[in-house]
């Protein structure tokens, strides 16, 4: 079978990773007799070289255009697609793209999928019927039981075929990249390094420098921890220039500045994990599903996470780290200093059984084992178009 997945573009993100890993699986599968094809289309980005890596064929498109006036032009160049390469599945993985997508998919009859990666909320009904397209897919995939609920309230059950056409994938995490024993001593003392963080217990927050990711909370927590902890924030600004000057001056203002790291994106996330103390997670909405807190306890690295959406699913609560309120800063100091302090021994227990528990059910390859489960389904109810 041939798929073809549509998201706005290819750099750094859970979207991004998951496309891959999906195109991942469809190239491996299509070694024996099925020929699966694995097609995205997107507008490009950072990672076109690990996607044809994995096999996947990238037709570039500015898909993800959120002007109306593009929506036409974009429908009949994804129909083209889509007959040109005998598509046999759509799979829409973001609100803008899936418009035109849902278009091509039904001018061509071919089965449409949605991912719900997100949580998207609406105060407003237009705001509303333009995140629905992600409900309307012929199967729609929720990323952790959490989206799920979050679709049900907010579209509920007749949007699609009823609730039994939702289907729950976590996002996962590849166990044979994220392995503890692939990381050197040499890859983490290089890292450390490079942050100029020295032997200070380090707390690092992966993720994009945007204001509900909770950087801010987290500077707060720093100044509340005093000691020699630093904070290293790795993530890109993507232009957030404003946001990026507000969170130094809050660090200056609350005297941890030369404590605060600034690190930009990474490549290597499993070192950067491991060169940690602990991760965590601050955000003051709710995590969809939250990849990096399933990443790092995968690397062996204990969490602190904000107590809502997929973290809930994901943390178990005393074991692989610590779940605190969210937006309190207090809390999070806390939840950080409950790790920070624990025992080299009794932390490594808990590490390795966290591991494990990722590895049983959230990896890689049961999302792929899944997603193309989904798309026999989808083929099984078109009648094998």
């Amino acid at each position: 079978m041939n798929i073809l997945q549509v998201l706005p573009e290819l750099n750094a993100g859970g979207v991004e990773r998951t496309t891959i890993e999906v195109a991942q699986a469809l190239s491996e599968a299509g070694h024996g007799a099925a020929g699966h094809g694995a097609h995205v289309v997107c507008n490009g980005g950072r990672l076109e070289d690990e996607l044809r890596a994995a096999g996947g064929i990238l037709h570039k498109l500015n898909v993800g255009s959120k002007n109306p006036m593009s929506l036409r032009g974009n429908t009949k160049a994804l129909i083209d697609i889509i007959k040109t390469n005998k598509i046999d599945i759509v799979h829409a993985r973001s609100r803008a793209p899936a418009w035109p997508a849902k278009a091509a998919a039904k001018a061509t009859n071919t089965p449409f999928i949605t991912t719900y990666h997100g949580i998207y909320n609406a105060k407003s009904g237009l705001k509303r019927r333009y995140n629905a397209v992600m409900a309307k897919g012929d199967i729609v995939i929720a990323n952790s039981e959490f989206t799920k609920a979050h679709i049900l309230k907010e579209h509920g059950v007749d949007i699609g075929k009823g609730e039994g056409n939702i289907v729950v994938i976590p996002r996962g995490v590849d166990m044979s990249v994220f392995d503890p024993k692939l990381v050197t001593v040499k890859d983490v003392a290089a890292i450390r390094q490079e942050w100029g963080v020295g032997d200070n217990k380090t707390i690092l927050l992966p993720g994009r420098l945007t204001r509900w990711k909770g950087q801010l909370v987290a500077v707060e927590a720093l100044k509340l921890l005093g000691g020699k902890a630093v904070l290293v924030l790795l993530g890109d600004a993507q232009g957030r220039d404003d946001y990026v000057a507000e969170i130094e001056t809050k660090a200056e203002a609350l005297g941890v500045s030369n404590r605060l790291i600034l690190a930009g994106h990474s490549r290597s996330m499993p070192a950067a994990l491991m060169a940690a103390d602990v991760v965590i997670s601050a955000s003051t909405d709710p995590e969809a599903f939250g990849r990096v807190m399933a990443e790092a306890q995968a690397m062996a690295r204990l969490v602190v996470a904000s107590d809502h959406g997929g973290a809930r699913e994901t943390i178990i609560d005393g074991a692989g780290g610590y779940l605190v309120t969210p937006s309190d800063s207090q809390a999070l100091a806390e939840g950080i200093a409950k790790v920070l302090a624990l025992p080299k021994t009794k932390y490594a227990a808990r590490a390795k059984t966290a591991r494990k528990r990722i590895e049983t059910e959230y990896s890689a390859a049961a999302l792929k084992s899944a997603t193309l489960a989904v798309y026999e389904r989808a083929l099984k109810n078109a009648g094998g178009k």
